[in-house]
């Protein structure tokens, strides 16, 4: 798969020196959903703008598409959507005259079917009349990545597309994210839900003070550093862990009736069967015994933690 979007060694210095990107580099792939996590703060804004042309940059490049973000910025801005984080719409007009403007502020020339086929494909199309103050906050989201999308990017950003929406509303905004993917557009998304990387992103970067800690494959991230947990039911419950066994680190719920362990995957012994037989041998009866994966929340906690452990030391 080819890289659509390369940057490589870009810092970007505020004018109290603050570097709010610190010699960064990634490369994104055609026709992926990659998710970019982090906390506030942590440069994920800012890398958006500094491609998008919002912002210039001190050091580096960019390239989109293998064109230079600053020699040929016509070109690139024409290749790139962005969906903001915050609902600024004009509140007087028509979606329809709304999303047709913003095409032609790409020097595109008008493509009504196009524009259409977004509406419809977004289930605008029956409010394509309706002003914009008249819709729902979901509905505006809508109408924001319809704008993004009037020019016909090759990708297109989407910073934070399901904050301050339902659960409901935030899974039908996965679908439509997974059928722009089908249709070919490359999928950039900054987002604060865990949750939403997990389910949708081909690719997770996980980004701390201007600096990219780790990409990969999302399933590859979990498995790799992830640890798994042990869940332990019993047939009677017990009051508490008996001494003995407190160099495990196990908890125990509220009811006394299920032990949890948590291990090490890529450890030599993880440990399950000696304490299998010390719950044996304190005469602890085991009703069943399950695994479950821990969740990329838990990953990039821990990522965080290493990182800024790593930036004390330096």
């Amino acid at each position: 798969m080819n890289q659509i979007l390369k940057i490589e060694n870009v810092t970007k210095k505020y004018n109290n020196n603050f570097k709010a990107l610190d010699n960064l580099n990634l490369n994104i792939l055609k026709g992926e959903i990659f998710a970019l996590l982090g906390p506030n703060g942590a440069g994920k804004s800012t890398l958006i703008n500094t491609v998008c042309g919002i912002l210039n940059f001190n050091e580096g490049s960019i390239r989109v598409n293998d064109h230079d973000v600053i020699k040929e910025y016509r070109k690139t801005r024409s290749l790139i959507g962005i969906v903001p984080q915050e609902l600024n719409l004009e509140a007087f007009e028509t979606v329809w005259d709304n999303v047709n403007y913003s095409r032609g502020l790409y020097g595109k020339p008008p493509n009504y079917k196009h524009i259409e086929s977004i509406l419809r494909e977004l289930s605008l199309w029956d409010k394509k009349e309706s002003k914009l103050r008249e819709l729902s906050g979901g509905m505006k989201r809508r109408v924001l990545i319809a704008k993004a999308l009037s020019h016909e990017p090759k990708i297109l950003f989407l910073d934070e597309p399901t904050a301050s929406v339902d659960v409901e509303l935030r899974k039908d905004m996965w679908k439509i994210i997974k059928r722009l993917k089908s249709k070919g557009v490359t999928i950039i998304l900054t987002t604060h839900y865990i949750e939403e990387a997990e389910e949708i992103a081909d690719r997770v970067g996980i980004i701390n003070n201007g600096k990219i800690i780790i990409v990969d494959e999302k399933n590859r991230l979990i498995k790799k550093l992830g640890q798994k947990i042990l869940k332990i039911e019993l047939s009677t419950n017990i009051l508490n862990i008996p001494e003995k066994l407190h160099s495990y680190n196990l908890k125990l719920n509220n009811e006394g009736t299920v032990i949890t362990y948590i291990y090490d995957t890529k450890a030599n012994k993880t440990g399950i069967t000696t304490l299998l037989t010390e719950l044996k041998n304190h005469n602890i009866q085991l009703k069943d015994i399950s695994t479950e994966q821990s969740s990329l929340e838990s990953i990039f906690l821990n990522l965080l933690k290493e990182s800024e452990y790593e930036l004390v030391r330096s």
